[in-house]
């Protein structure tokens, strides 16, 4: 009897954590604070769940002790240099892995799971292109909020915030089905999979906001070289994206000023810029502190310190800082400087080792073949983890929802897929 209950126990929680992990993409869009809190529970029934079933392995193995090596030392360094509350932050960040590792383990083990999730994030992608398009051709969009002032589409939103959540959706959600199409036997179905890619190039285009639409260029880069049936498609694609950037200053010229004549300033003068001046800053600071960095939210509780207002020295170039206010913010805009400001370079080692953990078993299980979605999980997880990027607080719900979200999806889908390819073989 004891036995029977544990498992209906079991399917219960299994059930209620996929209903939260499907629920967390909408809420990644509207009520981050509701989304951390799905990431939290979800976590705690896997906690839960592994404790029912007796399985106290898993955290021992693979990933997850440099997890937990990256979170202590977060927290002894905050012991160091921080507050009561940077404490605090340093020992909740586990939450963010746990639950990566609850979807990895626990509640995306099964195939139809994975399906269900892909077709969420399918829907939230086609609603954020369909909301980005009407504002661009009706001047609003459907609560009636315009585009914004420098002229970048907001989507579904206030703020000029489509393009990062587009980025994650498309190649989780709407990639795989262009994939799918584009490999069925008749040539509409295959002339409607190079649409979709087309459409969403032209989508990020149009947007305006200048990283993630290199770091969509990047994943579509990653796509041509993961899938050999998808190049001509994203070649098309690509010459689509670049007609329609040519044709910018016709067809938005804010979009234009912003996303091609303020990049190009920016890359001539880079160290002068505002990004250029935070990750001077964050250099001197992991300079300054590289054994334990200045724990959580260090960056933000130190950067204006005038014992950091100085420059670097890098690869022979000599990048000064110019003033206490223009290298200060919330955060170090890269996710590689903000680890290394919160935990110093040993906990910069533990999370790159991370990375590499994460990716290498991804890339190894590639099958586009057989697993289209798992291929474009694949390359969205190398576009979040690409270092020379900018980006937004890496610990905040707002990025770790998405980043964690597909890490852990990604390698559910890797695990299978391998195990799929070990029964082939045998």
């Amino acid at each position: 009897m004891a036995t029977r209950r544990s498992r209906v126990l079991a399917a219960g929680l299994w059930w209620i954590a996929l209903a939260l992990t499907m629920a967390l993409p909408l809420f990644q869009l509207r009520g981050r604070a509701i989304g951390d809190g799905i990431m939290s529970a979800v976590g705690i029934l896997f906690l839960v769940q592994c404790r029912i079933e007796r399985a106290g392995t898993w955290w021992r193995r693979g990933w997850f002790p440099f997890a937990l090596a990256f979170c202590g030392l977060a927290v002894l360094s905050s012991l160091l240099h921080g507050s009561r509350h940077a404490v605090g932050e340093a020992a909740v960040l586990v939450r963010f892995f746990l639950f990566a590792a609850a979807l990895e383990h626990w509640v995306l083990r099964g195939a139809a799971a994975r399906r269900r999730l892909g077709t969420v994030l399918g829907l939230v992608a086609a609603w954020l292109v369909v909301e980005c398009w009407q504002q661009y051709l009706l001047g609003h969009n459907l609560l009636g909020y315009p585009r914004w002032p420098d002229g970048a589409l907001t989507g579904p939103f206030y703020e000029p915030r489509a393009a990062t959540p587009l980025l994650m959706t498309a190649f989780a959600g709407a990639m795989p089905v262009a994939l799918r199409w584009m490999t069925a036997r008749g040539w509409p179905w295959r002339a409607a999979g190079a649409a979709i890619v087309m459409l969403l190039v032209l989508t990020m285009v149009l947007i305006g906001q200048r990283m993630p639409a290199l770091l969509f260029g990047l994943g579509l880069a990653l796509t041509a070289l993961f899938v050999r049936w998808a190049r001509l498609p994203v070649l098309l694609a690509a010459v689509a994206g670049g007609v329609g950037l040519a044709l910018l200053p016709v067809l938005s010229p804010p979009a234009y000023a912003k996303l091609v004549v303020h990049f190009l300033q920016q890359i001539r003068h880079f160290s002068d810029s505002a990004y250029g001046q935070i990750y001077i800053r964050a250099a001197a600071i992991v300079r300054d502190h590289p054994w334990l960095g200045l724990g959580a939210d260090g960056f933000r509780d130190f950067c204006a310190d005038p014992a950091y207002v100085h420059g670097v020295r890098l690869f022979g170039l000599d990048l000064p800082a110019r003033g206490a206010a223009e290298g200060c913010n919330i955060h170090p805009h890269n996710i590689y400087l903000e680890v290394a400001t919160t935990a110093g370079l040993p906990g910069l080692a533990c999370f790159m080792a991370m990375a590499a953990l994460w990716l290498g078993r991804m890339i190894r299980a590639l099958d586009p073949g057989a697993a289209p979605q798992q291929a474009m999980l694949c390359v969205i997880c190398c576009v979040v983890l690409w270092p020379v990027a900018s980006s937004s607080a890496l610990f905040s719900a707002r990025t770790a929802g998405w980043i964690f979200l597909l890490v852990g999806w990604g390698l559910a889908a890797a695990r299978d897929v391998a195990g799929e390819a070990r029964l082939r073989r045998v």
